[in-house]
């Protein structure tokens, strides 16, 4: 987790329920049943704006909608093929990682979803669920951003990229897979997004049971496995057979 999630809402909703600016314009993705990795995605970051000069006000921050490619690369990477394994950074090492510990220190991001995909094995086969809110309010997965530059082509467009953090399942969840997004709450959002605060060590924990509880645990049709699937039936409920549905009643 997390390798698949939904995030359909347009980006004048987004900008309303976090509070932020839609600096995508013309960027801005069409809704995505089934997202999945290298694929561009919006996030919420929170920033000094910087004047035409590219000069920072230190006084203020700007909470924005941004455009980034789902799987981090690290500036110091040759080339960006590494993005693609790191989709996801685990919570308890990221300060340790080369790869993302600089980001987790100065480049936080929100990765708003209506929820995402996990997968449940029984015997050979493998049963998805969606994970969404019960309100149909988004769910906010803490993210780590960064930049990456070409250096074989100074003019090539910079690529910026992110990546989900995990930690832990909490309750029912943790019977469908042992990690989960990190999933950040309203009155965490500006701590994590904060660029002056380089310690965020206190968010860096399983998700509390209250938030668990306000989560419905969907089982949808194996059609979300192909990433050429994409439509609103990929997140209706289905019969899952074989699946003992009593953890998972919404």
């Amino acid at each position: 987790m997390c390798g698949r999630y939904a995030a359909t809402k347009d980006p004048a909703t987004l900008a309303a329920e976090f509070d932020a600016i839609d600096a995508l314009g013309d960027d801005a993705p069409a809704a995505d049943y089934n997202v999945a990795p290298t694929k561009n995605v919006v996030a919420v970051v929170q920033r000094h704006p910087r004047d035409a000069d590219g000069n920072a006000d230190e006084t203020t921050t700007e909470r924005s909608l941004r455009l980034m490619r789902w799987g981090l690369v690290p500036h110091w990477a040759k080339d960006p093929s590494s993005g693609a394994k790191m989709i996801n950074t685990r919570s308890e090492s990221a300060a340790e990682k080369p790869a993302f510990k600089q980001s987790l220190a100065r480049r936080r991001c929100i990765i708003p979803a209506d929820g995402w995909y996990e997968w449940k094995r029984e015997g050979k086969a493998k049963q998805p669920f969606f994970t969404t809110p019960k309100d149909g309010s988004s769910i906010a997965m803490a993210g780590l951003w960064s930049t990456w530059h070409d250096k074989n082509d100074p003019d090539a467009p910079v690529l910026i990229t992110c990546s989900v953090l995990t930690t832990d399942a909490v309750g029912p969840l943790a019977d469908i897979h042992d990690r989960m997004p990190l999933l950040l709450t309203p009155d965490e959002w500006a701590t994590w997004l904060d660029p002056d605060r380089p310690d965020v060590s206190g968010l860096l924990r399983p998700v509390s049971d209250d938030v668990v509880a306000g989560l419905e645990l969907r089982p949808v049709s194996d059609a979300v496995n192909s990433v050429r699937n994409n439509g609103p039936e990929l997140l209706e409920r289905v019969d899952p057979q074989a699946v003992d549905l009593d953890l998972f009643s919404s």
